[in-house]
């Protein structure tokens, strides 16, 4: 039996990177000691999630990957405590700024970066502004007895980014998030919607998903959490509340998984030559 054991980190942010950092670094140790080889934070955990508004002052956060504080506290804990933390952070690249993500293996080292392909634009959430559309392509990595893929924020709402992980070889699928009220809409709760989609993801690719969501309120902008851990049924193996801050973990067993997926059929059944509509624009 193969197994692997996932977490993900639920935590409030303020504008402290340094703070930030080391309230991450605190859960990423009460992850390692429960058993988990793979160790999700939130998207761009860094600071305040600064897209709520469009403030050309706010460029100079960005840093290129080498050079990210985030990052390199990550690559620090990883190689102490031998895990994988697929690491959120704003980065630039010349004059180029992306959201992106750098996974960072049990050696300290960046096995690689994805810059996030799906870029969201509306009141509260203006990234547009500040992110170019990530020109990585999707990413599957090869982490401890699994393949790991990871889509940021916006990317897990569309089936074809978990669709292409999965024939890249993905078996566990991640989600960091930023997510939480809209201001346009004070009546409109995403949470039940956002989790819908991921446990889609879960049922339709046969796989566990792993989504990490921030906490609290920040200028008025307040983020639901509801972190969770879904098996590849869809079935909820950990997961926390709307306010709480914590470490959830659960451990899979890729071999049944596998043996599930093969059973659905979903792979096999593919029909290629009829979706050639899928890349075509509208």
């Amino acid at each position: 039996m193969t197994q692997i054991s996932v977490a993900a980190l639920q935590l409030a942010f303020s504008d402290d990177i340094e703070a930030n950092i080391a309230n991450v670094s605190r859960m990423v140790r009460e992850a390692a000691a429960r058993g988990a080889q793979v160790i999700l934070p939130p998207e761009l955990f860094e600071g305040e999630y600064f897209c709520r508004v469009e403030d050309e002052g706010l460029f100079a956060s960005a840093r290129p990957t080498a050079e990210h504080r985030a990052v390199q506290a990550m690559q620090a804990l990883a190689a102490d405590l031998k895990v994988w933390i697929p690491t959120s952070f704003f980065e630039a690249d010349g004059p180029h700024h992306y959201n992106s993500l750098a996974m960072v293996n049990p050696d300290g080292k960046v096995a690689g970066v994805y810059r996030k392909s799906h870029i969201p634009d509306g009141p509260g959430y203006e990234e547009k502004f500040y992110f170019r559309p990530g020109n990585t392509g999707f990413k599957v990595w090869d982490g401890p007895s699994a393949k790991l893929g990871v889509g940021v924020c916006w990317d897990q709402w569309y089936p074809e980014t978990a669709r292409a992980m999965m024939l890249m070889g993905a078996e566990i699928l991640f989600y960091p998030t930023a997510i939480g009220s809209e201001p346009h809409d004070e009546g409109l709760d995403t949470a039940r919607l956002w989790r819908r989609a991921m446990v889609g993801h879960a049922v339709s690719n046969v796989v566990p998903v792993v989504a990490a969501n921030r906490i609290g309120t920040e200028h008025g902008q307040t983020f639901y959490g509801t972190s969770f851990i879904t098996d590849e049924r869809g079935d909820i193996l950990a997961e926390l509340g709307r306010e709480e801050e914590g470490v959830i973990t659960a451990t899979l067993d890729l071999d049944q998984v596998k043996r599930h997926r093969a059973a659905f059929g979903f792979f096999r059944d593919r029909r290629p030559e009829l979706y050639g509509r899928l890349v075509q624009d509208i």
